[in-house]
């Protein structure tokens, strides 16, 4: 419902109070034979409020999500136009299963939180309504990314939105602001939580990874946001070259190649060779197994172009293609794993020499560097999984390459400081897999 939480907020809420104690219904709806049941907010007020959002009229073979859907009528509205639906709300609405019935609906209704969703339960969804719920939530961006989850095109947000009219003098409308209410300070509702300025909804939006976020409209009390996973589709044929080449793709915390679909804070580092091509925030656009997110970094990086940008959220359990598009080209493609547990059947150190003159079995401490080839590591072993010690002191995993045709796979380290000279085990480690130790001798 919307509020204000300038200093006739009070009055507002007080008057659809007055008018939902007398009907009981939230959403209006109307009836086979013409009879309407009158709540709160009108069918106009209703209609005007989805069509602020590309949603086609003819929805026949797509799935919808409507979260927080009160009485029901966005949901009952979508299935109208063919769709299967699943409504959710956090507590259960006896006027919901009442309108089912009147209508003959078989609109799927669930009692759970928005905190809740999880494409491995619910599935994925075509469209998403998230209409009149953000700014009930004490966690807004994280609400954001949970339904990003589930989406697989759009996301319909609609918010309250605070204006120069409710704050005069501060022109919050430029300025990505919000404001918390820690009580009910915002229309007497203590779970009234926020407030955002509409370039702070439009951040949060990017921000929880959507590719494109489109501002549809501000009304009077709030603005309608389009959310997309994907990018535009280009009209130009774009081919692999050589102008844009991704060298690889790697985690931005632990420099390693595997990602969890379920942290809010998977950053993608892309690093990159751009041929007489500036890139930018707004020319380069990732995506990740076909879903887009906007940068957050673009910049040189020791010689090389980087781009960062949050893990799409909700991506299934795999192995996934990063790649990266401007208007002129796109890139070749690199692989991250996603959810793919650090699991090997048996593993064996088949050699080791010192990093820099590579002499067998004998690692120099004034070299500093390791060098060991391993079999039975799996292609997700990456710098951060595979753990190398030395007389069970914890080196400093530099390199972890891939497989090569004769399944070893190579490891550089650089060895941490005081470790000891003489004949030394050397102990490899992946997930719960552990190599028979092999001797080396530490030189000064």
């Amino acid at each position: 419902m919307p509020a204000d939480p300038a200093s006739d907020a009070f009055a507002y809420v007080q008057t659809w109070r007055e008018a939902f104690d007398q009907t009981g219904w939230w959403h209006s709806f109307e009836l086979p034979g013409g009879r309407l049941i009158q709540g709160v907010s009108s069918l106009a007020a209703q209609k005007m409020r989805i069509g602020q959002f590309p949603i086609p009229e003819d929805l026949t073979g797509k799935r919808v999500l409507d979260i927080g859907t009160w009485d029901g009528w966005f949901a009952m509205e979508m299935e109208r136009r063919g769709a299967d639906v699943v409504a959710i709300d956090r507590w259960e609405n006896p006027r919901f299963f009442e309108i089912r019935d009147l209508l003959g609906s078989r609109v799927d209704y669930r009692q759970m939180s928005v905190y809740d969703l999880d494409p491995n339960e619910l599935g994925r969804f075509d469209i998403v309504l998230f209409m009149g719920v953000l700014y009930h939530l004490k966690h807004p961006l994280l609400a954001l990314e949970k339904v990003c989850s589930v989406a697989k095109d759009l996301v319909a947000v609609e918010s309250f939105v605070l204006k120069d009219r409710h704050r005069p003098g501060l022109g919050v409308e430029a300025h990505p602001l919000m404001e918390f209410y820690e009580g009910n300070e915002f229309g007497g509702e203590f779970d009234n939580w926020v407030a955002p300025t509409v370039p702070c909804l439009l951040g949060f939006c990017r921000s929880a990874g959507f590719a494109r976020v489109e501002l549809n409209n501000v009304h009077d009390f709030g603005a309608a946001v389009s959310c997309h996973r994907t990018w535009q589709p280009t009209t130009r044929a774009l081919s692999p070259g050589a102008a844009l080449k991704l060298i690889g793709a790697f985690h931005t915390d632990t420099g390693g190649i595997n990602f969890s679909s379920t942290s809010s804070d998977d950053y993608v580092g892309c690093r990159v060779a751009a041929e007489g091509t500036e890139l930018t925030l707004d020319s380069v656009e990732p995506e990740v197994g076909g879903y887009g997110s906007r940068p957050v970094f673009v910049g040189p990086v020791e010689g090389h172009w980087q781009v960062n940008f949050k893990l799409p959220p909700g991506l299934s359990p795999g192995w996934h293609p990063v790649r990266l598009r401007t208007p002129e080209t796109e890139s070749n493609a690199v692989e991250i794993a996603v959810d793919v547990p650090p699991r090997a059947e048996s593993l064996e150190i088949r050699s080791a020499c010192d990093g820099v003159n590579w002499r067998p079995f004998e690692i120099s401490r004034k070299s500093g560097f390791a060098s060991i080839w391993a079999l039975g590591l799996p292609k997700n072993a990456d710098r951060n999984n595979v753990k190398v010690s030395i007389s069970g002191r914890r080196q400093i995993t530099t390199f972890v390459g891939s497989p090569g045709p004769d399944g070893t796979t190579q490891i550089n380290v650089q060895l941490t400081p005081g470790t000891p000279e003489g004949t030394q085990k050397v102990e490899l480690q992946f997930g719960n897999t552990s190599a028979p130790a092999v001797a080396v001798e530490i030189t000064t």
